[in-house]
């Protein structure tokens, strides 16, 4: 706040000097020049500051008051909080977002004096918002933008990792007790929402939660960093993401940005080398997080001890969960499924753990969602799941007398045949009269693929080389950088056509006849390769993709579309060991078995089903220098070399995918 002064006399008489200097005057008395009888001229006037002391709005228009605050926490560091009230609200529920990404942005999209266009944007759900009246609140968590304290990427529990009295829960407890004494509109009822960072807090809440939080929604969160969050996905390293580290600790307000030297992210991660080469350019040991990362490149203490999904097993379950999971989510496709298997158990009435399941990119459930890439859906997915299970969710356990709910334990979009499942729990496949069992998909002879047992004919593998110099690029070039602005791709390369992949001779694409009959998948595919490489290190990555058939009629660019329904990347070095790496023994067939994110699929007749193997994601992943060193983020250039590598398709060395199918009883 900037309050009006008065000039001080050391101003003013300064002033007066350079005036007087400037006009020739001397400053001890008239010149011969001036007339000696001439009234001496008037000191001049500091012009008084335009900017008001405190400032009045008209409320009129507004249907909505705002208010900020800066709430106490237990250890005297005081959080940044904006309070939205719609006008009239008379025991209303609170709806709290805590976020790392400014409350002021959160609750600012728009300069209007109506919540609805204020709200539009992440991370809010604004249309639920205002139709069903909702108190709005964000915060900023500590130690970023408005709020007091230090800010700790994903600051871990208190306990072995933070040793303070301190962490996320605790700050949630604080916060919604203020709330519920200090906003007099409230029913005293809070639920707590947010995507994917936000969607960790939220976890973070059902940690000894305050008796007034009665629901809690996380969308797309983040749970372990290291198996399949943004940081690293089975031991690879997501070294797209090394900008947001920087972005979000290198000040306070985020103000300090990574900078662009290339237009292609391949060529700028290329020409660096290694991911610790790029952060020693850019200075990135600045930032603390970046010094952990690079600490800890294997699957450690210091991961496992913030694996939220395993800590949340551990604890009691006492708040109405509704977990938000996107299939085509290129950013936290692991975490609110995981969660989902850690609380589901702990549900013995079915009534207290909720999941939907939609086909989106990351957060896209709070947008418009009735395609994605070149799939349509026929329908605005997200709008339906907000009004038809959100909406009344949310209702259910904040408002006063709220109607019986008649959301299913599980709501489903099932990808293919486009429409939406009512299921108990997942995976199901339906909702009666199937059940899921795990079928066989042999990656055979001659790039073949099929659920027959393979022959012992033949060469009993196939074969590419891995060059590091040429590693594979996850999508077509020029790949930007990670972004949300207008232009960016980011969002969607996950429905990518992976015709792009598929024609380079690194990459091995197993291919299924004509299916005469649909199948239906339901669950995490399972990796299951035989492999080798003449190397001592390497990485693995598995596509299961639907193949369109050559032409499609209404939609012509999906003529032979390579849809990849599931897909991941597994750091060889880990194979025996998560958190132990290991050489790989040269030229020798290893067992190598890792889950792919879950699907909820349909490939239809007359479609084919296709396996992609290649060893390299680049750049959204760091290139395995296929030579075994101790940390492969300080892999030096003679480290990277050339392999052979072989996946087998002979019998007791057979490869294949396990897909969760659906059959009918």
């Amino acid at each position: 706040m900037t309050t009006s002064r008065v000039p001080s006399l050391a101003v003013m008489v300064s002033f007066v000097v350079l005036l007087v200097l400037g006009t020739g005057v001397s400053p001890h008395g008239p010149s011969a020049a001036q007339a000696p009888d001439r009234p001496p001229a008037a000191a001049p006037q500091g012009l008084p500051n335009e900017t008001p002391a405190s400032l009045e709005l008209p409320t009129g228009d507004f249907d909505h008051f705002r208010r900020e605050v800066m709430i106490p926490m237990r250890d005297g560091v005081r959080l940044h909080t904006v309070v939205l009230v719609p006008k009239g609200a008379k025991r209303a529920p609170i709806l709290l977002t805590r976020t790392p990404y400014s409350a002021d942005v959160l609750t600012g999209h728009a300069a209007s004096a109506h919540l609805g266009p204020v709200l539009q944007g992440y991370d809010n759900p604004a249309d639920v918002i205002v139709e069903e009246g909702y108190i709005r609140v964000v915060q900023d968590v500590r130690g970023k933008y408005g709020s007091e304290g230090d800010y700790v990427m994903n600051r871990p529990l208190r306990g072995p990792l933070n040793p303070t009295g301190v962490d996320h829960a605790t700050d949630t407890w604080d916060t919604i007790d203020w709330l519920v004494k200090n906003v007099p509109e409230s029913n005293g009822r809070v639920g707590i929402l947010g995507i994917s960072y936000d969607g960790f807090l939220t976890l973070m809440a059902l940690f000894d939660p305050h008796p007034a939080l009665k629901a809690a929604v996380p969308m797309n969160p983040m749970v372990d960093g290291w198996v399949g969050a943004d940081w690293f996905h089975n031991g690879a390293f997501r070294q797209q993401m090394m900008p947001y580290f920087f972005n979000q600790e290198a000040t306070r307000d985020s103000t300090a940005q990574w900078w662009m030297t290339h237009y292609d992210d391949y060529d700028m991660f290329l020409e660096a080398g290694s991911a610790g080469e790029l952060g020693r350019r850019r200075r990135l040991e600045q930032v603390g997080f970046w010094r952990k990362v690079t600490e800890h490149p294997s699957y450690d203490a210091f991961w496992q001890q913030q694996a939220v999904d395993k800590l949340l097993a551990a604890r009691p379950l006492s708040v109405p969960v509704m977990l938000v999971h996107g299939l085509w989510d290129q950013e936290d496709i692991y975490g609110a499924l995981a969660v989902y298997r850690a609380l589901e158990p702990k549900d013995s009435r079915n009534d207290r753990v909720y999941l939907a399941i939609g086909p989106w990119y990351h957060g896209q459930q709070i947008e418009e969602a009735s395609r994605l890439g070149a799939l349509h859906f026929n329908s605005d997915t997200a709008r339906q799941f907000r009004h038809q299970v959100l909406k009344p969710f949310l209702a259910r356990f904040l408002k006063d007398g709220a109607p019986a709910m008649e959301v299913p334990p599980v709501t489903a979009f099932e990808t293919g045949a486009n429409r939406w499942l009512s299921l108990s729990a997942w995976p199901a496949g339906c909702a009666s009269g199937c059940a899921i069992e795990p079928r066989r998909l042999y990656l055979g002879k001659g790039l073949t693929a099929g659920f027959e047992e393979p022959k012992a004919e033949g060469a009993p593998f196939e074969e590419y080389v891995s060059d590091p110099a040429k590693p594979v690029p996850y999508r077509q070039r020029p790949i930007p950088p990670v972004g949300y602005g207008a232009a960016s791709t980011w969002s969607s390369w996950l429905v990518d056509d992976q015709r792009e992949a598929s024609g380079r001779p690194d990459v091995l694409a197993f291919v299924s006849p004509v299916l005469d009959a649909p199948v239906k998948i339901a669950g995490s595919p399972v990796a299951n390769l035989v492999a080798s490489t003449s190397g001592t290190d390497s990485d693995w990555v598995v596509k299961l993709i639907d193949v369109y058939p050559n032409e499609v009629a209404g939609q012509p660019e999906l003529g032979g579309y390579q849809l990849m329904v599931a897909g991941d990347i597994f750091r060889g070095r880990y194979r025996e060991s998560l958190e132990t790496p290991r050489a790989v023994p040269s030229d020798t067939p290893l067992p190598y078995r890792f889950a792919l994110p879950a699907a909820n699929h349909v490939f239809r007749r007359g479609h084919r089903i296709m396996v992609q193997v290649q060893s390299s994601w680049f750049p959204l992943y760091d290139r395995n220098p296929q030579t075994f060193v101790p940390n492969i983020f300080f892999a030096r250039p003679e480290d990277y070399r050339k392999a052979v590598q072989r996946v087998y398709h002979a019998p007791g060395q057979a490869s294949f995918v396990e897909l969760p199918i659906v059959v009918q009883r």
